[in-house]
């Protein structure tokens, strides 16, 4: 095989211009394949860091990080040296994101950084930028960011501009200046969605991070509705969700939502795509989907796909509920102070530690005294089967000494379990209620339960006759979850298809259906 664009003609040099109009309109499949046919005549740089871009986008990480290794290669022994930069940032964010390998991102840092000061000054400003990822002190990644943002705004370089932006504003979260990050962060989707950046990757690595730090500092809302936002671009591009770390993180949004079946279908993906690959974002996406398993009552299930993150303190959440579904409340205790100790106090996680441990002190004979705590985040974060669980734990807790107080609680958990699905958690907070001397209002087979708002919401449109891509046109959701939610709301109210859904929409019965909140 020959090498670079005189090794072939015009024919190549067609091919490659075909894959990256391909990549340009999001055919990820066609520019593979177009850059693949232009390596099969030539090694041309180009169509290796093509064909690198166009993996990414269809989950080949190893073919990803192969193709841009060649094609930086190829630019250098070219004496390309502005391409061969812009392949070697791109490793550091493959190498950071995708593989967790920091001394490889910093290699390469240091690769882009040497060719930049020497001979491509002008991308001072994407060195800043990836410099800022990379770098661990979050003052110090916010003045780097700084800088390439006020470069990228000085050159009409949109996407380094909004990418530095957003940066700036992960920074400041992690300093502890959320109101104002998240403020940046907010303005900078914005931008990037409003068709401001020219390259989708520039959406995709946003995105990515938006659900990474929505999920570090508990909010859920936001992050939920950017995911909303989104729908437009991923209707056109494909989820721009690529790592592992932020497909967990979107999955756990949809799981709080209650799409269940969504988010198993993601946190699946990322178990595979981290296998043996990324430890810390393995262990998060075992542990969250073993969470999940353990909502359904799938207990063993849930332990088996804990098995080998035991000791990861990503899965230490998942980890302590099967001990305490195991009978092991003393271990659970211990798994869960030693991850206390080192999780911030306003992260998505810690919620879940304080609230597991109060079910632990429960087990053990104690008070249970921070599930008030618990309790508060997750009504304030919007989650409601993490606000249902603990209201749970309170009613029980609460028994002995104030029924009223605990039937109360138990009856608005029971409320949420039946609205999500939850079939076991339902059934449990019944049989405390009828404990409790309470009228329990779950009758009928499990998960039967009224309808969340977004069902509601499907109801009234399936009503109005609309077909699938309609509803999820109106209300910016994939089609696939609309399915989701069609299924549900024909399991839930008995129904046998669409039009015995319209007919109760028209007799007016299905308000009545998801009512008694």
């Amino acid at each position: 095989m020959s090498e670079g664009p005189g090794a072939g003609s015009g024919v190549v040099e067609s091919q490659v211009g075909a894959g990256f109009q391909a990549m340009a309109t999001g055919d990820w499949g066609s520019a593979r394949d177009a850059f693949s046919a232009v390596l099969e005549v030539a090694e041309v740089p180009e169509a290796l860091f093509g064909l690198a871009n166009a993996l990414f986008w269809l989950g080949d990480l190893a073919g990803t990080i192969t193709n841009c290794e060649k094609a930086y290669a190829g630019f250098r022994r070219r004496g390309d040296p502005m391409f061969a930069a812009g392949a070697a940032l791109s490793l550091v964010g493959y190498n950071k994101g995708y593989l967790g390998n920091t001394a490889a991102a910093r290699g390469w840092l240091s690769r882009a950084a040497r060719i930049v000061r020497n001979e491509v000054p002008q991308l001072r400003g994407e060195l800043l930028g990836a410099t800022a990822y990379v770098t661990d002190d979050p003052v110090q990644s916010e003045a780097l960011a700084r800088q390439a943002a006020e470069i990228g705004r000085a050159n009409g370089n949109s996407d380094l501009e909004l990418m530095a932006m957003h940066a700036v504003g992960q920074a400041l979260v992690q300093q502890g200046r959320t109101e104002e990050g998240m403020s940046l962060l907010d303005e900078a989707m914005a931008g990037v969605i409003g068709g401001e950046g020219r390259d989708p990757l520039t959406v995709a690595q946003m995105s990515c991070m938006t659900m990474v730090v929505c999920g570090s500092c508990f909010d859920l809302e936001r992050a939920t509705q950017w995911v909303q936002a989104l729908q437009g671009f991923i209707n056109r591009y494909g989820c721009p969700f690529l790592y592992a770390e932020c497909r967990t993180y979107y999955g756990r949004v949809l799981f709080e939502n209650g799409d269940w079946a969504a988010a198993e279908a993601l946190l699946t993906d990322a178990i595979s795509m981290s296998e043996g690959v990324f430890q810390a974002p393995h262990a998060f996406a075992a542990g969250t989907l073993a969470e999940l398993r353990l909502a359904q009552g799938r207990v063993e299930d849930a332990a088996r796909l804990l098995r080998g993150v035991e000791g990861r303190q990503e899965a230490a959440a998942a980890v302590a509920s099967v001990r305490l579904q195991q009978g092991e409340p003393s271990a659970a205790a211990t798994v869960l102070r030693r991850r206390l100790a080192a999780t911030g106090p306003d992260r998505l996680d810690a919620a879940a530690v304080i609230e597991l441990l109060g079910e632990t002190e429960i087990a053990l004979g104690d008070s249970g005294a921070h599930l008030e705590t618990a309790l508060a985040a997750f009504v304030d974060a919007g989650i409601p089967y993490r606000a249902a669980q603990t209201r749970l734990l309170l009613a029980q807790v609460l028994a002995p000494s104030d029924r009223e107080v605990a039937g109360a609680e138990a009856r608005t958990a029971l409320s949420v379990f039946e609205d999500l699905g939850a079939g076991r958690d339902a059934d449990a907070a019944a049989a405390l209620m009828r404990e409790l001397g309470v009228k329990s209002a779950r009758t009928g087979p499990k998960n039967v339960g009224r309808l969340t708002r977004r069902e509601q919401e499907v109801l009234a449109l399936l009503g109005e006759g609309l077909s699938n891509p309609e509803i999820a046109g109106r209300l910016f959701l994939s089609r696939k979850t609309v399915e989701h939610h069609v299924a549900r709301i024909l399991s839930k109210l008995g129904l046998r298809g669409r039009a015995e859904a319209a007919a109760l929409v028209a007799r007016g019965a299905g308000d009545e259906s998801a009512r008694d909140r």
